[in-house]
């Protein structure tokens, strides 16, 4: 293998990448656009929940439950209402996602120290919202009621406290921001898709011109023509990979605990895999068109459904689970987020690093006899 044969190849894809501004703008422009649109659009926190009131007792005691809901982010009283029938109105045209219906003896009850029977609806058309919004309406209602508790044992001279004493923490992402967990993700996603579709339309793009035969019965190697078709690519993206990082710390606040040495090396052996894969898309694919479709089918799919980027693996049946154990995007997920959520050094993830070197070479070594059959006798 030598250089001087493989610098031609790689000077050669650079003025490509230069000279078409389609390619160049699928590995730089668009990542870039994708994670802002996707950073500000994907969004799992729940807030400014539209919420109606049924009101019956009308007292100084219900208006204090209700302000204990307002008082937060999440809730916002959208109308107080004066009978079921608009409650049931708010909910079906999708004007409320929550009612609340206080009892005209609320306060009597709440006095007598008695359970109070209080009725919350929740539109459940959204399965995971409203899951998140039955959280919230728990634990806000369960403080509610530990201070209504201590305040009334004060009242008796007596002492309150709960058996339990419980001071969560949460580690890593204390405020809970569903963009930090997501953006690693992305940063997968936008790399793999704009790495193997440029790389695999590149190759055939060469096949339909008939400029790849010239390579291929020139006296090169297969290797040193995969690596001078790669190169270029792998390093454009790794720009293309500095620029989302820096999108990332400037808009979203994402910031980069660990070593940012460790974060690269798996981004590159990331890359390898999406251009491994792309060439091997392309020595399959007969012309751009059908490049592209299967580009976007085996690195858009598995990325989002089965790499962990937004639906956890574990939930997922058996069969799935096993096949995402080939997809490269969970292993470059684990060292994603150890480096930049959790600081945490790379003898955690130390395998993550030897499968995603794995799935490289044998995606760049196939790609390599593929290429070596077209050759001509």
């Amino acid at each position: 293998m030598k250089y001087s044969r493989i610098k031609p190849i790689i000077k050669k894809e650079f003025r490509q990448i230069l000279r078409d501004k389609r390619s160049l703008g699928v590995l730089l422009v668009i990542p870039a656009l994708l994670i802002v649109l996707i950073g500000y659009a994907l969004n799992f926190d729940v807030k400014h929940i539209s919420v109606v009131v049924f009101d019956q007792d009308k007292s100084s005691e219900s208006r204090n439950f209700i302000q204990s809901f307002t008082t937060s982010e999440y809730f916002h009283v959208k109308r107080y209402v004066e009978n079921y029938s608009e409650v049931n109105t708010l909910l079906n045209t999708g004007d409320a996602l929550v009612a609340m219906v206080i009892p005209p003896n609320f306060s009597e009850e709440l006095f007598a120290g008695r359970a109070i029977q209080l009725q919350i609806l929740v539109d459940g058309s959204n399965a995971n919202t409203a899951t998140t919004v039955l959280g919230y309406v728990n634990a806000i209602a369960e403080m509610y009621s530990a201070k209504i508790t201590t305040s009334m044992m004060t009242r008796v001279g007596q002492k309150f406290s709960a058996p339990i004493d419980l001071r969560p923490r949460i580690w890593f992402n204390p405020e809970l921001s569903s963009s930090k967990f997501l953006l690693p993700g992305l940063i997968a996603m936008v790399l793999m898709l704009s790495a193997v579709i440029s790389t695999s339309l590149s190759v055939v793009r060469e096949k339909e011109k008939g400029t790849m035969e010239q390579l291929t019965v020139s006296p090169m190697l297969t290797s040193e023509i995969i690596i001078g078709k790669t190169i270029p690519y792998f390093l454009v993206s790794l720009i293309g990979s500095a620029i989302i990082l820096v999108i990332g710390y400037l808009l979203f606040d994402v910031e980069i605990r660990g070593s940012i040495v460790w974060l690269y090396v798996g981004i590159m052996l990331f890359l390898f895999c999406a251009l491994g894969q792309g060439l091997l898309v392309s020595a399959v694919s007969p012309n751009q068109q059908v490049a592209f479709m299967i580009s976007v089918f085996s690195s858009l799919l598995p990325t989002f459904m089965l790499s962990g980027f937004i639906f956890p693996i574990r939930s997922m049946p058996l069969f799935l689970q096993w096949v995402s154990a080939l997809v490269p995007t969970k292993y470059f997920l684990v060292v994603a987020r150890g480096v930049m959520l959790k600081g945490t050094s790379p003898f955690v993830y130390w395998e993550q690093y030897v499968f995603l070197f794995l799935f490289a070479l044998f995606t760049l070594t196939l790609s390599a006899v593929k290429l070596l059959k077209s050759k001509p006798v």
